[in-house]
């Protein structure tokens, strides 16, 4: 009984010393949820208000608050350093993140801001916030500064490699950093230093940091409008941002416009003898929003850690990534990061176009009384010319996901540039035919006629810009035709006058060697006769720049002067959605003329019917039997509307099509 009773007591004793244990366990089993853990392996300063797990980690080590060491790092690192347990991966890692976090705690603080009402408190206070202002951009400059040279020497000169800690996320944090610190550091200075000019060297506390833009030709003794980091661009109208992974920091370089300086933009009847100031036609722009990414490294490939932390002489190189792929640093070369779509989504952000085209369609915005020619990267002699002619109330908005595709394909953005025709759609077609082909002649009459790039061009248009590319690259004369529809006092008219009789002689530019064609309404529409249609057409005039033009040009002391020309614009020439009409005039003279013999030309086309009959066939506004051309080379329908150039497929196309232009002109040869 008794040994019964002590047995009892033991097993409670057992019991509660168990549960006793218990209580004391430290570590216990919990699991959580995917992303709160890959949050907590990826979190950083960027992300969060606080450190990353690895930065708190090395800071444990030396019993430091994390919320003093971002406030006070010079300190909190300076400590780090006397521990020897810490390696130096560890230590270069936190450090970056440290300073990094500074100059943004410091961007948030009121100090690094200056109001816009306090431009109305008395001079003495002024001058004081003015000097508390540039002491707190010189603090962020300096602790960013710190930041790039500690990432810098954590990702190249570290016992590993960066190919070494290829699935680190540490080594991503960190690039994140120096990216961000970079960028910072850059448009820091640009508002502590305002400058239109990319200066030689940007003095920030002890440390001189020189810029080198041999890499970039262009740049140089230019003035820049803007120098903006593409880092957090985003762009609603686009797919996708067409990023190269690398290394460095992306920016865009923004020229200042040219437009302001150029001459009134009036209407000239014949461009290609006009005496342009300086021979130049101010409707070629060059490209004004240029890529561009930047590195910030030691002077020396060989620096070692103690150099790249405290040598007061850094560079920061400028590159143009259309023309540089790879760099070398540190003796090694490495991928440059680039963002393709960045210059291109600003530059249509900045400029709405589509806002102009309307306006222009109804004659109320004269700047579009000419056509203009953009390029969207500086002209490269090496690489061919895609040409892109929008169709009906449209712009080179039309061409969004075409050319953004172009862009982010590395073959075709290697083998082409584009440039884009913006051009006023209620102008007479056969007008906008003249003028865009004087405006390209000129354009392809500037290069050197041995560039690669003046030879083998792309013509593609969509619409209406369709039939205007099928009669850019045509041979007709369709001057009989055109003077049976006049009375013999408008046909003494013109012949006085060749330069309107010119319009109706066709030759094809021969710097093209191909075309594509998309719902391009080359023998007309039935919609342009839709009650609907025919009401808008009635808002829809010629511009008046042409019309006044074109008077002066015939002028004469003949009182019927103003009743020809009205009799003109009626019976032969209208505006261009009224050219649009199967039963236009236009069409009766234009709808059989073909592509010049030899050329390589394509046909892509919408069906919104769910019939393979080409008399039903239809994208809602062109008809397959209009938009079908004998001879094509191909010929593709897609399921889609009118403005088929944006769908997938179409896209699809053209760059298999511009991919074969390539092969077929031994550029490019696919992997089998």
């Amino acid at each position: 009984m008794q040994a019964s009773n002590s047995n009892k007591y033991l097993f409670a004793f057992t019991l509660l010393s168990t549960i006793a244990l218990n209580g004391c366990q430290v570590v216990s089993l919990k699991q959580q949820a995917v992303d709160v853990t890959i949050a907590n392996e990826r979190n950083s300063i960027l992300t969060q208000k606080k450190l990353s797990e690895a930065s708190l980690n090395v800071l444990s080590m030396s019993g430091k608050e994390a919320k003093i060491c971002m406030q006070s790092p010079n300190e909190c690192i300076a400590d780090l350093h006397k521990i020897p347990q810490i390696q130096d991966e560890q230590l270069l890692s936190a450090a970056s993140e440290l300073y990094l976090a500074k100059a943004m705690s410091l961007s948030d603080s009121s100090e690094c801001k200056i109001s816009k009402l306090s431009k109305h408190k008395p001079a003495d206070e002024q001058k004081l916030i003015q000097q508390n202002y540039e002491s707190c951009l010189d603090q962020k400059l300096e602790a960013l500064d710190k930041s790039i040279r500690y990432s810098y020497a954590y990702l190249f000169k570290t016992s590993r490699q960066p190919q070494e800690r290829l699935f680190d996320n540490r080594q991503v944090q960190i690039r994140d950093f120096y990216n961000q610190a970079l960028t910072q550091l850059v448009n820091g200075h640009s508002l502590r230093n305002p400058s239109t000019n990319l200066t030689p060297t940007i003095k920030i506390g002890k440390s001189t940091y020189t810029i080198d833009i041999q890499a970039y030709q262009r740049l140089q003794n230019m003035k820049l409008e803007k120098f903006i980091s593409s880092y957090n661009m985003n762009f609603s109208g686009l797919r996708a941002i067409n990023r190269r992974d690398g290394f460095g920091s992306d920016f865009v370089a923004v020229f200042p416009s040219t437009d302001s300086s150029s001459p009134e933009n009036k209407y000239i009847l014949n461009p290609l003898t006009h005496d342009y100031p300086k021979g130049i036609n101010p409707n070629i722009h060059k490209a004004r929003y240029l890529a561009a990414t930047i590195i910030a490294q030691p002077k020396k490939s060989n620096a070692t850690i103690e150099d790249v932390l405290t040598n007061p002489n850094f560079e920061i190189k400028v590159y143009d990534p259309y023309s540089v792929e790879k760099v070398e640093i540190a003796g090694k070369p490495y991928s440059l990061a680039a963002n393709f779509s960045a210059p291109y989504g600003l530059w249509l952000a900045e400029n709405n176009l589509g806002a102009a085209a309307y306006l222009t369609l109804i004659d109320r915005d004269q700047h579009l009384a000419m056509p203009h020619l953009y390029m969207l990267e500086p002209y490269n002699p090496n690489k061919k010319i895609i040409v892109l002619v929008h169709g009906l109330a449209s712009s080179p908005e039309a061409w969004i996901a075409v050319t953004n595709d172009i862009m982010g394909d590395a073959i075709l953005r290697e083998h082409y540039q584009v440039w884009q025709i913006f051009y006023s759609t209620n102008m007479p077609i056969l007008e906008s035919r003249f003028q865009i082909y004087a405006l390209l002649k000129q354009a392809f009459g500037s290069l050197n006629p041995k560039d690669a790039a003046a030879q083998d061009a792309v013509l593609i248009g969509h619409s209406m810009g369709g039939i205007i590319s099928r009669l850019l690259v045509s041979d007709a004369d369709i001057s009989k035709q055109a003077l049976e529809l006049m009375n013999n006092r408008q046909q003494t008219r013109l012949r006085k006058h060749p330069v309107i009789g010119e319009r109706l002689k066709m030759k094809p530019i021969e710097n093209f060697d191909r075309a594509i064609f998309l719902a391009a309404p080359h023998r007309g529409t039935d919609y342009a006769d839709r009650w609907f249609t025919l009401a808008a057409r009635k808002i829809i005039k010629l511009p008046a720049t042409f019309l006044t033009t074109l008077a002066d040009t015939l002028t004469s002391d003949d009182v019927d002067l103003k009743d020809f020309v009205k009799t003109l614009t009626n019976d032969v020439i209208q505006n261009g959605p009224s050219d649009l009409s199967k039963k236009s005039k236009f069409m009766e003279l234009t709808a059989s003329i073909p592509p010049e013999k030899g050329l390589v030309f394509h046909s892509i086309m919408g069906n919104i019917t769910k019939s393979d009959d080409p008399n039903v066939i239809t994208d809602g506004i062109v008809p397959y039997k209009s938009a079908h051309l004998d001879g094509a080379v191909s010929e593709k329908i897609f399921r889609g509307g009118h403005s088929i150039q944006e769908t997938p497929e179409a896209v699809l196309e053209l760059r298999r099509i511009l991919r074969q232009h390539l092969v077929d002109h031994g550029l490019y040869k696919p992997k089998n």
